[in-house]
């Protein structure tokens, strides 16, 4: 069975996203709250609809829910603008798009404590979800809408939601 790794390195910050500190994976979700940088890609088609991954039953955080098309950590040692493009690579198979900044925001959880960098594209290209993830497919803004606060999505992306889709 597939698990995230506890001893993965991440970066601890400041609010300003500054490098403070490191703390491995396990440190950072298990109720430290440190705060540590992740990042957001919200992938839209030219049809307006919204890319979204299924969370995979192994995941630590939000198993079985349907979130941001990707969404994973920062590497210590890495910087926002990399660690973007390594996540969509590895998640969605994505190397050909443009991102666009939407807004950097504290998220806290019972377990965690993340600074996300939220960014979005337009991409209609073929979109190829890795074995972390439990697949993922298109959503209209309407259906997206009508599941909000039904248990379907992460508490993340919800958040995030009202943002994205105006």
């Amino acid at each position: 069975m597939n698990s995230d790794n506890s001893e993965e390195i991440f970066p601890v910050v400041d609010a300003a996203g500054n490098v403070v500190g490191k703390a491995t994976r396990g440190e950072c979700h298990g109720g430290s709250m440190l705060l540590h940088p992740v990042v957001h890609l919200h992938v839209f088609n030219s049809r307006g609809e919204l890319y979204l991954q299924k969370r995979p039953a192994w995941k630590d955080i939000q198993p079985g829910r349907w979130d941001t098309a990707v969404g994973g950590h920062v590497d210590y040692g890495e910087t926002i603008a990399e660690a973007l493009r390594r996540e969509v690579r590895e998640e969605l198979g994505i190397t050909d798009f443009v991102p666009g900044a939407v807004t950097v925001y504290p998220f806290r959880s019972e377990r965690e404590y993340e600074l996300v960098h939220v960014f979005r594209t337009v991409y209609d290209g073929e979109v190829r979800p890795s074995g972390e993830l439990d697949g993922g497919r298109f959503w209209s803004p309407d259906e997206i809408r009508e599941n909000l606060g039904q248990g379907v999505f992460t508490p993340n992306f919800e958040g995030e939601a009202g943002l994205i889709l105006g």
